[in-house]
């Protein structure tokens, strides 16, 4: 055992040592279809423009702490309610860890159901805090029953719920969600970052309930370079969980990146209807392949499951196609043999369709 080993196991909690750090593949000469990105560049007339109000930036000083006139921005674009406050992070990432820290102590509880975005129960085990997921039925559908059971049971500080849900594509059932939020304890988490690919949302439902909060972000819109989120929810809640933030944690180029692309929404909502229409045409062309099984998606992916004990060779047949998506094998027992693939350009789908009829 070296003397670095030695320090580690007396330092570093063993929840921590045994976690997995997130891993990003490199995606260099692929088709990169495995992280859920807006596949459509910036029109270059919009990006000269960008360009000529970034020339503004005084970058000698420190940005504007409070972000105050891309929160204007954000509450008329994204239909925030008046009543309700806001708080930006770092992506949603960031504004995850700030809730959970806000929370933390010791016997804490946060919840999810399961299989979900991997960053709940990630950040909520480094925090020191316990986490509880609850296993969503076979078809990937909320079990209401057993996470209002669980919510009475463990009695949890807050529950994340993805809506719709990642990796599975899917929105849980509505009135599911309202019983959930009526009988938890502490805060509800709304987690809407594939909000512009979907057909519902719980932005309007702020102010009716205190303890109901909803994430957004503008990286699936169009900026993930940005990294760029949002929380909207009570005042009095918010209060609480601004005390984690860092300060000057949104920079001058993203509040201006992001303030300018928010003046020019429309140009991201008419990429958000091509996905949506290429969505529907990819998940026609993967359930015409023989022996796939495919989830419905109201995001900017589908997940679909190959044939037993297939799920590695495909995956690694379609990279050495130079189609990269991502391989959920190991994540979840619910997940085995079943990949996800994020709706590209027609060229792209229709070349990730080719190399997978070929690998069926």
């Amino acid at each position: 055992m070296t003397s670095s080993t030695k320090r580690i196991n007396r330092f570093v909690r063993s929840q921590v040592r045994a976690l997995q750090a997130y891993h990003v593949p490199p995606a260099a000469g692929l088709i990169k279809l495995d992280a859920m990105e807006n596949p459509y560049s910036w029109p270059e007339w919009l990006r000269n423009d960008w360009l000529d109000t970034l020339r503004q930036a005084e970058l000698n000083r420190y940005p504007d702490p409070a972000a105050q006139a891309l929160k204007s921005r954000l509450r008329e674009v994204l239909d925030v309610p008046g009543a309700v406050e806001l708080i930006l992070g770092n992506g949603s990432d960031e504004l995850i860890q700030m809730i959970i820290q806000a929370v933390a102590a010791p016997g804490q509880v946060i919840m999810a159901p399961e299989p979900t975005f991997v960053m709940y129960r990630q950040i909520a085990v480094v925090a020191g805090l316990d986490f509880r997921g609850v296993p969503l039925r076979a078809d990937f559908t909320l079990d209401a029953d057993a996470m209002l059971e669980a919510v009475t049971t463990h009695q949890p500080a807050v529950v994340f719920l993805a809506y719709p849900n990642n990796p599975t594509g899917n929105l849980f059932d509505r009135e599911a969600i309202e019983a959930v939020l009526s009988s938890a304890p502490g805060l509800v988490v709304l987690d809407e970052a594939y909000a512009p690919f979907a057909d519902d949302s719980f932005m309007e439902e702020l102010g009716c309930c205190d303890n109901l909060l909803v994430l957004r972000t503008l990286s699936k819109l169009g900026l993930a370079g940005v990294r760029l989120g949002l929380l909207a929810g009570d005042a009095d809640w918010l209060a609480e969980i601004e005390k984690t933030r860092l300060p000057y944690n949104i920079s001058t180029l993203d509040q201006l990146t992001g303030e300018f692309a928010l003046r020019h929404y429309a140009v991201f909502e008419e990429q958000a209807k091509i996905i949506r229409q290429q969505r529907g045409e990819l998940f026609g062309r993967l359930q015409s392949l023989p022996g796939l099984t495919v989830y419905p998606s109201s995001a900017n992916f589908i997940l679909f499951r190959v044939p037993p004990g297939r799920g590695g060779a495909v995956f690694e047949g379609l990279k050495s196609s130079g189609i990269l998506i991502k391989n959920l094998a190991g994540s979840a027992p619910s997940l085995t043999d079943c990949l996800r693939v994020t709706v590209g350009k027609p060229e792209e789908n229709a070349a990730f369709i080719s190399a997978l009829a070929s690998l069926l």
